[in-house]
């Protein structure tokens, strides 16, 4: 099988956008992804999955701290941001929680210390135990076969 087919049923899973935060001898750093999930409620264990090439990788390793912003559907900007789509220098201002920065109005920020970190083909995954969440409402940014999203209603599953 080739790569490029490989990719093409990856993005076949609808997934929300995040953007990873941290911070390094003062200076924070980011990236958008969305290889990230959570792996246990005892103790609350997060993961997330870094490619060898990405400069987050090294920042991580040496900050052993990280942040996931969860996306809103009014933050597309950010991912493009933080993916690299997006050129030119912009001023964010980062709120801080446990000490990481974090993105004012992400739908969700989980600050995390790296308790593990595994080697799997190109990329690292690194376990972040959860030092603290904060919550706001709103609708996420999803990705799917290679575009941008929104979710446009709710679906109920429920026996009849």
């Amino acid at each position: 099988m080739d790569d490029r087919h490989f990719r093409q049923a990856m993005g076949k899973f609808a997934t929300g956008v995040t953007v990873i935060t941290t911070e390094v001898e003062g200076e924070v750093h980011g990236m958008t992804a969305n290889a990230f999930m959570s792996v246990s409620l005892d103790p609350n264990l997060v993961v997330i999955s870094i490619g060898e090439r990405a400069q987050m990788l090294e920042k991580i390793k040496s900050s052993k701290k990280f942040a996931v912003n969860i996306l809103s559907g009014e933050q597309k900007e950010y991912s493009m941001l933080f993916a690299g789509q997006i050129k030119e220098k912009r001023e964010i201002d980062f709120d801080n929680l446990a000490g990481l920065p974090v993105l004012a109005g992400a739908i969700a920020q989980v600050a995390c210390e790296v308790v593990n970190e595994h080697i799997e083909g190109d990329h690292t995954l690194f376990i972040g135990k959860v030092l603290d969440i904060k919550l706001e409402e709103g609708e996420p940014l999803m990705f799917f076969n290679g575009q941008y999203r929104s979710l446009s209603s709710e679906v109920s599953l429920t026996n009849k």
